[in-house]
């Protein structure tokens, strides 16, 4: 009985710390999400002047095609996207992708960071976050809320591919991120490829996009610092999305289908995440 009993409080102290440590992470998300959603309230640095066609002109032809296309005249570059998702989430190998349905809401404000909240998973449902801010990143996911399957934080490879995640989006969602400053720069690949760069400190990023004849990105691709791959080693792979079914959203015509994933371009790529947009809104926005 003296066991049973030593055994019953620890396992009450590991229910507790358990308990405790999920709504740290909770807690933690939700004050990283309403910092970006006072900064995307605020008087932004990169936000509330307007598009005007004459800040592209000296850009590449696909960049200036591209960027007035998905920018309508006069629209206020908003510095924080909140977007609204559904759709599948693989958990698997390119041999067996083990799909599961997703639901998830996201947060971004390039290049600052963002908050990306997830729901899915078959029987027992997983909850958790990824996020990165200019100082850290995580990704902390808890099987049916109780039990951590994924804690991963602080460390440099994680930040670095967190940011360019948070760029590879950016050029999805957040075109006006993309507009020319210093700390972004394009060159032109070839008369439908053009390729930005965005740099934060000391993380840098590069992103190829293919555009249409419309002007609409079609697809994107960059070199992801990822350990997304058999050795689950960390190295520079490749990474890319189809994106298609635009719709407008405040004066930005954007894509609410994403199919994106790892090893883009070889025979070993699968969309391992498969995302319908439901809506897009901007901070700030009247």
């Amino acid at each position: 009985m003296k066991w049973v009993a030593i055994l019953a409080v620890l396992a009450t102290l590991v229910v507790f710390g358990l308990a405790g440590l999920r709504w740290s992470d909770s807690r933690a998300e939700t004050a990283l999400w309403a910092d970006f959603l006072e900064l995307g309230a605020g008087e932004a640095p990169a936000g509330f002047g307007v598009f005007d066609p004459g800040m592209v002109a000296d850009l590449p032809e696909p960049a200036r095609r591209m960027l007035t296309a998905m920018i309508a005249p006069g629209t206020r570059l908003y510095p924080v996207t909140v977007i609204e998702m559904e759709g599948e989430f693989s958990l698997g190998t390119w041999e067996a992708p083990e799909y599961v349905p997703m639901r998830a809401r996201q947060i971004m404000a390039p290049p600052y960071g963002f908050v990306w909240r997830y729901e899915g998973g078959g029987g027992l449902p997983i909850v958790g976050s990824d996020a990165a801010t200019e100082t850290s990143s995580w990704s902390r996911f808890w099987l049916a809320g109780l039990v951590p399957v994924e804690r991963v934080q602080g460390t440099t490879d994680h930040a670095r591919s967190a940011f360019g995640r948070l760029v590879a989006e950016a050029a999805i969602w957040a075109p006006a991120a993309l507009l020319p400053g210093p700390d972004v720069t394009w060159e032109e690949v070839d008369n439908d490829t053009a390729r930005f760069t965005i740099a934060r400190g000391d993380l840098i990023q590069s992103v190829e996009i293919t555009v249409g004849e419309d002007g609409l990105p079609r697809s994107l691709v960059m070199p992801l610092w990822s350990n997304v791959n058999a050795e689950g080693a960390f190295r520079l792979q490749p990474f890319g999305a189809d994106v298609s079914e635009f719709e407008e959203f405040d004066g930005y015509l954007l894509p609410t289908r994403v199919d994106a994933g790892n090893l883009y371009g070889t025979p070993e790529y699968f969309p391992h995440y498969r995302a319908r947009v439901t809506e897009i809104r901007f901070p700030g926005s009247q």
